[in-house]
């Protein structure tokens, strides 16, 4: 994809993550001490279980090498901006999503480098030549995620009514942009796409639903509001493809690496849409004594 993987698709990512900066406070940060059991929840749902559970089913999924690390590429990474809007629109916990987003975006400059490297170990037979490089990696991805986003976060505290005014333009741009990037890895592969969308639309949609369901019921079992289920399973259940693309294109060099994060990135908008109408019609429904409500 040369300059596009190069310079617009890093651009890109990097506004994204700016425009996600300028609806983020330091308080949200320091939810993580005012509601310590949902952050624990959301967050071990997602940086552990979420990449367990990916390797479990691309283990048992009869999967090319190139996409299985694709998928587990996907898994790595922490939700978006999109969970954050989609969220808010369930009627679920908006301020634990952004909490979430904001602090687990930061933890996988870290993580992120250590389970793409395990997944290129694990699924050799179509990438042996290509590895990340931890410190570069770690590098890279916080040059283009947390500096943009502590860059918006500054703009925010400094000039609070511009980065109100500008905030919703910020959005629809970073929505538009995260479209042409999931587009455009699909148009480059798109002669396989047919193939490529058989193999890893199955895979990937399961994914997806496994962890919405699961983020959920597992924040219910620990006796949280139905609000912070909805948080959490939007958390889980929809990841940064953005993301997930700029590290398959742009770090690892290989499109055919992004196709399970374009596709996702397209299928999860059908499926926290039917979520996102289904939460705010219970949300009517719910008691006032419900504890998430």
């Amino acid at each position: 994809m040369g300059i596009l993987t190069e310079v617009f698709l890093p651009l890109s990512l990097a506004f994204i993550m700016f425009s996600m900066g300028l609806a983020l406070t330091v308080g949200d940060f320091r939810r993580v001490v005012v509601q310590p059991k949902a952050f624990a929840i959301g967050a071990v749902a997602q940086v552990i279980l979420l990449p367990v559970i990916a390797y479990v089913i691309v283990l048992l999924w009869p999967i090319d090498p190139t996409l299985a690390v694709g998928v587990m590429i996907l898994a790595a990474c922490p939700g978006g901006v999109t969970s954050n809007l989609l969220t808010h629109l369930a009627k679920g916990d908006t301020a634990l999503s952004v909490t979430l987003t904001a602090v687990i975006s930061v933890v996988g400059v870290v993580t992120i480098p250590f389970i793409v490297n395990f997944a290129l170990s694990q699924f050799a037979g179509a990438t042996e030549d290509v590895a990340l490089p931890i410190g570069r990696t770690i590098f890279s991805i916080f040059l283009i995620t947390t500096v943009p986003v502590a860059i918006g976060m500054a703009v925010k505290r400094l000039v609070n009514r511009f980065a109100g005014s500008l905030e919703p333009v910020a959005r629809i741009i970073s929505t538009v942009l995260f479209i042409v990037i999931v587009l455009g890895a699909i148009a480059k592969e798109w002669g396989n796409l047919p193939g490529y969308f058989a193999e890893a639309g199955s895979i990937t949609l399961v994914l997806n639903l496994i962890m919405m369901v699961l983020g959920f019921y597992i924040a219910r079992a620990f006796v949280l509001g139905r609000r912070q289920g909805i948080a959490i399973s939007l958390e889980t259940g929809l990841q940064n493809a953005t993301l997930t693309i700029f590290i398959a294109a742009t770090l690892l060099g290989d499109v055919r690496l992004a196709i399970p994060g374009a596709i996702y990135g397209l299928l999860m908008f059908v499926t926290a849409g039917v979520f996102v109408v289904a939460s705010a019609r219970a949300h009517s429904q719910v008691p006032d004594t419900d504890p998430g409500a």
